[in-house]
């Protein structure tokens, strides 16, 4: 799986690379600005990208943008976001046509290789891996605006939670220590105070969540 990454950090870039190398990916290219992260996803067509939020020359949204844009004419272009906060704005963009391959993870809140590499195959396979605190301050963000949110119990606000980060019913059991029962009980309330359509498949449901926290 060739992976272009995009960060202007040498240390952290070079550490990427490493890591990514490590699980067997190939890396296409590895750039530290805007214009040549633009460069690399039109003219390599890779299967990933891995792009830090902010890159020069702009050090604003830049990284972002030059992905988006990819994605726009690569739909489903697969895009894992790296950043030092939880930039909402950022997460509806990248969330914004529903069609799965997305990430977005915190950088300081990455704590191991295998939970890193674990997310970066979600997402290349049409998954989404989001960071809990980004979902947390969407899914706050909703209930100050709408009530079906905050007609949620404390527990079918955490399967909510971790099902929008892209896990399974069987990994929410793990995660809660719960039956798989329990879960698919949550999750079906979940959807009917929500008025969402139930789904077996896991990417569309998390999508389905992520949408509605992503109106407004």
């Amino acid at each position: 799986m060739r992976v272009v990454v995009a960060e202007d950090l040498f240390l952290l870039r070079d550490g990427l690379v490493r890591l990514l190398e490590a699980y067997d990916f190939e890396i296409a290219a590895a750039v530290d600005n805007g214009p040549e992260l633009t460069r690399a996803l039109e003219d390599l067509r890779p299967d990933l990208a891995v792009v830090d939020v902010r890159l020069p020359p702009t050090l604003t949204d830049e990284g972002l943008q030059c992905a988006l844009a990819a994605r726009a004419k690569r739909p489903g272009l697969p895009v894992l976001v790296l950043s030092q906060h939880v930039e909402q704005l950022y997460a509806r963009e990248l969330l914004a046509d529903g069609s799965g391959g997305v990430g977005y993870l915190l950088k300081d809140r990455v704590f191991d290789a295998d939970q890193f590499i674990d997310a970066v195959r979600r997402v290349a396979g049409g998954g989404t891996a989001m960071d809990p605190q980004v979902i947390s301050q969407l899914v706050s963000r909703r209930s100050a605006q709408d009530q079906p949110i905050g007609k949620l119990t404390p527990r079918e606000r955490e399967v909510m939670e971790l099902m929008a980060q892209g896990r399974s019913n069987a990994a929410i059991a793990a995660q809660l220590v719960v039956t798989e029962r329990a879960v698919a009980k949550h999750t079906a309330n979940i959807f009917g105070k929500l008025g969402l359509a139930q789904s077996d498949d896991d990417n569309r449901r998390v999508l389905a969540v992520l949408a509605y926290l992503d109106k407004g």
